[in-house]
């Protein structure tokens, strides 16, 4: 090994994790196969034949740095190795690396959110989800867990809250996830919630929805004169945005009140010091949409921060989910005996963080993807030399 490179800060993380493999079958060091898979998936690759073809081509710069001692391994290699990987072990390796990376943001948004795994599975299983924890200031995924079904995201969602450091963040759940015990969980991590109130709460979303309502309408209807605003109108959090594109024009109004007296559950939902409303308004040409939208909330009176928790859990679809589709065609892996789905799918999102936190492309994912497939050294960028 010629060792022309600076040690990769992710060798080092790689090196804790334990080889699966028995003594024989060896052939390939675990941190080449490693290496190999998250720089495939970096520059655009997405299946263990694109990861063996990957080495090959690359086979000159790899040997600069990796030992290579049975050159490239084939793609059954790979697809053994993810299989039988611990994902637990593998996952740990990943929280610990990307805490790393995190850096310190006052009142971060941290976004839980689940999304499906709809190729991984073989005949008669049903399809599998992958709850990740995004980190909106950072653009980072800090975790995830892979779940056998979307009901039981609320089971996984107090297991991935223990595994992050929270403290002083803004944690935002969807309307799966709203639980008391979710609520309780962030609160005990020294945290504050933003959770969506939907009909899996049916009294509880009605009277919040009643409630604001009422109050909203009191707010906004012209001053009568001797007729002073009740309290909760008077007091109520008001913040509107306006964006416009393509021809559509879409108004968003955040309204969030600290008036709890009425709402006969407020103490069994640890922390709630507010409720939520969210009423967004889409214009296309004629036409004229209006969605309302309910949380429950531990932050105090402050309708922006409010209103940014509410768009930073919007943003998990769009620089999460929508990226791994796109840009790492995970909806298309096939990927899925043994650990390997679970393992592919803790792969690409380091792969992602990787090209998030290189900030010298002024491109999109898919852009520095292709940059990093061209460039050896933009490559060596992005894997953090």
């Amino acid at each position: 090994m010629q060792n022309q490179h600076p040690q990769l800060s992710l060798i080092k993380h790689f090196q804790s994790i334990t080889d699966p493999r028995v003594e024989r079958t060896k052939e390939h060091a675990l941190i080449d196969i490693l290496i190999i898979a998250v720089c495939t998936l970096i520059c655009g690759g997405e299946t263990f034949n694109d990861m063996e073809d990957f080495g090959h081509s690359k086979l000159d710069w790899f040997k600069t740095f990796l030992s290579l001692r049975n050159g490239i391994p084939s793609h059954d290699t790979f697809n053994r190795l993810f299989a039988a990987l611990d994902p637990k072990e593998f996952l740990d390796c990943f929280l610990r690396w990307t805490q790393s990376l995190r850096q310190a943001v006052s009142q971060e948004i941290v976004a839980l959110d689940g999304k499906a795994l709809r190729r991984a599975l073989a005949a008669g299983q049903s399809v599998k989800y992958v709850v990740s924890a995004w980190a909106e200031s950072n653009h980072l995924v800090l975790g995830q867990l892979k779940v056998a079904d979307k009901s039981n995201e609320i089971t996984a969602l107090p297991q991935l809250l223990r595994m992050l450091e929270l403290s002083g963040c803004i944690v935002t759940v969807d309307a799966m996830g709203c639980q008391k015990k979710i609520a309780r969980e962030i609160i005990e991590a020294d945290a504050d919630y933003v959770l969506a109130l939907k009909g899996n709460h049916e009294v509880a979303h009605e009277e919040v929805k009643t409630f604001l309502q009422a109050v909203v309408a009191e707010r906004l209807a012209p001053p009568r004169k001797g007729v002073a605003l009740s309290a909760p109108a008077a007091s109520l959090g008001v913040w509107e945005t306006t964006e416009k594109d393509h021809g559509r024009i879409e108004t968003r109004r955040y309204y969030q009140s600290t008036a709890l007296e009425w709402f006969a559950d407020r103490k069994q939902w640890e922390g709630l010091r507010s409720v939520g409303m969210v009423e967004s308004i889409r214009e296309v040409g004629v036409t004229r949409t209006v969605e309302r939208r309910f949380y429950l909330s531990s932050l105090a009176l402050g309708v922006e921060t409010f209103a940014r928790a509410v768009r930073g859990h919007w943003g998990v679809e769009n620089k999460l989910h929508w990226v791994l589709d796109v840009c790492f065609r995970e909806d298309q892996s096939r990927a899925r005996a043994g650990y390997a789905a679970e393992n592919l799918a803790t792969l690409r999102r380091l792969a992602l963080n990787l090209l998030r936190r290189e900030k010298t492309k002024k491109r999109g994912i898919k852009g520095k993807q292709l940059n990093a497939g061209w460039d050896h050294a933009y490559l060596l960028r992005v894997l953090g030399v």
